[in-house]
């Protein structure tokens, strides 16, 4: 029969494709919830959703990129970070550098306290220098202020030019540190007195010096001449 139609010749016939379409068109609709904030606890959800869309397969390649292109990107660079191991030669590099600078900070507050010490003695040395100076002076002076004693104790200085002039030689001198030692009544000191004579004293309990035959002088702690005196000692 050349008239029939032959279903699996042609294709499928209308009815079947109306069935087909109606079969398709009722396909059950998928609902999701992309809302960030849960209607029930009132929470932020977003980060699960973005974790749960991470998670779900990709349609493709380009589905792919997208879920790539929205990862954290700090996230990946802090675990590239981590995931990157240092080389054993340039942990030791590095340690010989810290080394180093170390070993050249030690260096450099070791020279400085050798460059401190150093000020200090060249300070010191100077002072003790610039004392002596003094002292090599004054000593060369005391043979004059001996005379000028004489002179005042046989009267030649009561007055006149003179005695003026030895009154100002012996207050310049006190500027420099010089005092006389010439006291009398005092208890003997071997460090400052030279015995030339003892005698009995009266009325003491200890060696007492009684006449200074010459004043002694003394620079500060220094003592430049021992004053030479009579003592009298307990009868």
């Amino acid at each position: 029969m050349p008239h029939q139609r032959n279903e699996d010749d042609h294709g499928s016939s209308p009815d079947n494709e109306r069935q087909r379409q109606q079969g398709e068109n009722h396909q059950e609709p998928v609902i999701r919830d992309n809302r960030k904030v849960d209607p029930v606890t009132g929470q932020a959800r977003h980060p699960q959703g973005e974790h749960h869309a991470a998670a779900e397969p990709a349609a493709g390649p380009d589905a792919a990129s997208t879920a790539d292109s929205d990862g954290d990107a700090l996230a990946q660079a802090e675990e590239i970070l981590n995931g990157i191991e240092v080389p054993a030669e340039e942990s030791v590099a590095q340690g010989a550098g810290y080394a180093e600078a170390a070993e050249l900070k030690n260096d450099l507050l070791r020279l400085q306290a050798e460059y401190v010490n150093y000020r200090k003695r060249v300070e010191r040395d100077r002072a003790v220098a610039g004392e002596m100076a003094v002292i090599g002076v004054l000593n060369s002076l005391l043979p004059v202020l001996d005379d000028v004693d004489a002179a005042r104790q046989h009267g030649d200085l009561t007055d006149g030019p003179f005695a003026a002039i030895a009154t100002k030689l012996e207050t310049a001198l006190k500027t420099y540190g010089l005092v006389r030692i010439d006291e009398t009544g005092v208890e003997f000191d071997p460090t400052i007195h030279e015995a030339l004579i003892q005698q009995p004293g009266e009325d003491i309990e200890v060696d007492t010096v009684s006449q200074v035959l010459r004043s002694g002088y003394k620079s500060g702690e220094r003592v430049l001449r021992a004053a030479q005196v009579i003592v009298a000692v307990p009868a």
